[in-house]
């Protein structure tokens, strides 16, 4: 029987009663992010193949978190993992997951999955890009994290539902496609009335940066000119332009650069 697959299952920031606890002196450890955060536990669980791993991980967890706040059990047990499997998991655990809150990042093999509350959609799309950065082309990220029961924000995401405003390619011009798709756009944001919202232009890394960074902020201006055109106010749309610098999938595949040519809504 083949054995089975290296796993890591971490809570972040878990409502978990029965763990160990800080004490009001170990709270004030600098690398809590937050007092309201210290009362709850990251606990890390899950089988690696060696000790250095199991090692890493902790030593990660406990720079981010404060060593009080993480509870281990993790296991080393016979399984398999991809090479380099420790690296990546390490890479993973960035300073961007202290942002998640009541979540889960469980990596099982080359499978990655987050889950959790964050306070925004630019958070959202924060955290899932560090971590298809960190994760590497071979290693497939879900990212399952919800912004903040934020309504308002929610209608524009929904109304969007993770599709592409298509542009012709290295230009500002919008498709057939992308234009249907800002007709539909226009009638969410008139729904969340005289809240502003940013409009945010993102490419890929094909090309020069300086260049990309001005393709975006183009691209944004012109999604900006249409929804006025349509009847949205202009007071309240802004527009900014990050080029190739938020990705949220592996530039090294045809499909991964598809999804971060894209342009995102942002309630303020």
């Amino acid at each position: 029987m083949r054995p089975a697959v290296a796993h890591v299952f971490i809570l972040l920031a878990a409502l978990c009663p029965f763990c160990a606890l800080p004490s009001p002196a170990l709270a004030q450890d600098a690398a809590v992010p937050a007092p309201a955060a210290a009362i709850r536990p990251v606990i890390a669980a899950g089988t690696v193949p060696d000790e250095a791993t199991r090692a890493a991980v902790l030593a990660r967890l406990q720079a981010l978190y404060g060593t009080a706040r993480v509870v281990d059990r993790i296991e080393v047990g016979a399984v398999m993992a991809p090479p380099g499997w420790g690296e990546r998991i390490v890479a993973m655990l960035g300073p961007d997951l202290q942002q998640v809150r009541a979540g889960e990042l469980v990596v099982d093999g080359s499978s990655v999955r987050i889950t959790g509350e964050v306070g925004n959609e630019a958070a959202r799309q924060q955290v899932a890009s560090g971590l298809a950065n960190a994760a590497g082309p071979h290693y497939l990220v879900r990212n399952a994290l919800t912004g903040g029961g934020n309504r308002q924000q929610e209608v524009l995401d929904q109304a969007l539902a993770d599709r592409i405003i298509e542009f012709e390619s290295g230009s500002a011009r919008l498709t057939p496609d992308g234009r249907a798709i800002l007709d539909e756009m226009v009638v969410a944001i008139k729904r969340v009335g005289d809240q502003q919202v940013q409009v945010i232009g993102h490419t890929d890394d094909v090309g020069g940066r300086d260049a990309n960074v001005a393709l975006s902020l183009q691209r944004a201006i012109a999604v900006k000119a249409y929804m006025e055109r349509a009847g949205v106010a202009a007071d309240n749309l802004g527009v900014q332009g990050f080029g190739p610098d938020r990705p949220v999938a592996d530039n090294a595949t045809a499909e991964g650069r598809a999804r971060n040519r894209r342009i995102e809504f942002r309630v303020l």
